[in-house]
């Protein structure tokens, strides 16, 4: 099965509750329907893979990137899905490693997605309308903010999909700029 939106989004409601989470996986769909467009793909495949891919880290985060393999297999969702959600995590929770265009993307903006939210709390607007590539550069080049956040995999998924970090991090910006007001990071009025 192909997941449509409303089936993606029932499924990570019933597995995730965190706040933060959610407004993670909705900016990580912002994200990659931004890309789909952008590389001329499918907005609402990549999209919903960008919601699922946390799916089962609220419930079971020692088995992040595997337990998700479970979960979609038992809803019978198609493996092409279930392998781009899985390779999100290479080299960190999972051995199966990024191979199209869509799962290379998925790579490289999911810790970026992060970097931007932090970036963008840390304005006086509390926004990333307002934020700028030179930001969020001065912020990734200093280790100890969003120390979480793995600069390497940034860096390596820009190679990976093929764009310099600065056009990876501009695209990212404006992919949440599209859904600020889903994840909380729109302009106060």
């Amino acid at each position: 099965m192909k997941p449509d939106r409303d089936f993606a989004w029932k499924l990570f409601r019933e597995y995730n509750e965190s706040e933060s989470l959610v407004h993670h996986g909705l900016a990580v769909e912002g994200v990659m329907r931004h890309f789909a467009v952008l590389f001329g793909e499918d907005p609402d495949k990549w999209g919903v893979i960008g919601l699922l891919h946390d799916l089962d880290y609220e419930k079971y985060p020692e088995e992040h990137c595997t337990k998700v393999r479970e979960i979609l297999t038992e809803q019978g969702v198609d493996e092409e899905y279930i392998h781009a959600i899985a390779s999100h995590g290479w080299g960190l929770c999972s051995d199966v490693e990024p191979v199209e265009r869509m799962e290379k993307v998925l790579y490289a903006t999911d810790e970026l997605t992060g970097l931007i939210t932090a970036a963008a709390l840390m304005r006086p607007s509390h926004s990333v309308m307002d934020l700028e590539l030179k930001s969020v550069k001065k912020k990734f080049k200093d280790k100890r903010f969003a120390a979480g956040v793995d600069r390497d995999v940034i860096t390596k998924g820009a190679e990976m999909v093929g764009m310099p970090l600065d056009d990876l991090i501009q695209e990212t910006i404006l992919g949440m700029r599209e859904v600020a007001d889903s994840i909380g990071l729109a302009m106060a009025e």
